[in-house]
């Protein structure tokens, strides 16, 4: 095998609870991942000089910080791989939208260049790699809708419904540092037992705040909230609602407001990349 060719999806937080602030810095929460069936795409090309070069069809992610380069880097260095690659991204995920596009990438990665320079290390490996990348990135390396607790790293498979969902992204881009390190960021949400996650009271805590700091977020949610109930992923700027079918969300989606742009997904227990994976087999 020479190339491989594989999705980075995108996922949704149907809640974000934040229980406390750790001495490091980090906060602790509670969320609820729900994997999508769309995102970005990665083409990797074997070399055999060791060179690791990106590519992309947004020229502005070409550069040493991509999460693509530095998970492809850091599994070369881990493994003392002495091969190389040619990787094309293929970007259709908003940057700073809270729908977890880089850490997504960097996952994929991981698995795509184990997979190619046939290093066969465990997912336990590749998802503690991940984590030195970024929080969210051991749960595209497992690839499954699950519970998170910690840092969001402590992962629980959980079975949802595979919804329908319209997620909408204002034109603007929440820093997630900015959101974090606000004194008026809630802090101190109490625990959910896991056996209570299906049937607790959903919010994201973040939200409050990042509508206040951005309120063009809470304009949009203020537009889609008149077709279904929603809120918003992550640290934003994306929000989301689910649809009973396909004709109401698209029925939604032909009304988006002009500073905005959308898509409609499915949730998914399991990412796309395990059937991608499978067929390389």
């Amino acid at each position: 095998m020479t190339t491989l060719t594989l999705p980075a999806v995108a996922k949704l937080n149907l809640f974000l609870h934040i229980t406390g602030r750790r001495e490091d810095g980090y906060h602790n929460l509670e969320t609820l991942f729900q994997l999508l069936d769309v995102g970005d795409e990665l083409r990797f090309s074997l070399r055999q000089d060791g060179a690791i070069e990106l590519d992309c069809n947004n020229s502005e992610l070409i550069n040493e910080q991509n999460l693509v380069l530095r998970a492809a880097r850091l599994l070369q260095q881990y493994s003392g791989c002495k091969l190389g690659c040619d990787i094309y991204l293929e970007k259709h995920l908003p940057m700073g939208g809270g729908l977890g596009g880089g850490s997504s990438d960097a996952a994929t990665t991981l698995l795509g260049l184990n997979k190619l320079w046939q290093l066969q290390l465990s997912i336990d490996v590749l998802a503690d790699l991940g984590l030195s990348l970024g929080a969210d990135v051991p749960l595209f390396v497992r690839g499954f809708t699950a519970f998170a607790q910690g840092v969001g790293e402590k992962l629980q498979p959980v079975q949802l419904d595979e919804k329908l969902y319209l997620v909408v992204t204002p034109n603007c881009h929440v820093s997630t540092a900015e959101i974090f390190q606000h004194p008026d960021l809630t802090r101190n949400s109490k625990p959910i037992p896991l056996g209570e996650v299906l049937s607790a009271n959903w919010r994201n805590d973040c939200q409050p705040l990042v509508e206040r700091l951005y309120p063009i977020v809470a304009i949009t949610l203020q537009w889609l909230v008149e077709y279904a109930p929603c809120q918003m992923t992550g640290t934003g700027a994306s929000v989301f609602a689910a649809f009973p079918d396909q004709t109401s969300a698209q029925h939604a989606l032909a009304q988006l407001p002009a500073n905005c742009h959308g898509f409609i997904a499915r949730g998914v227990n399991q990412s796309p990349v395990w059937a991608a994976l499978a067929d390389t087999e």
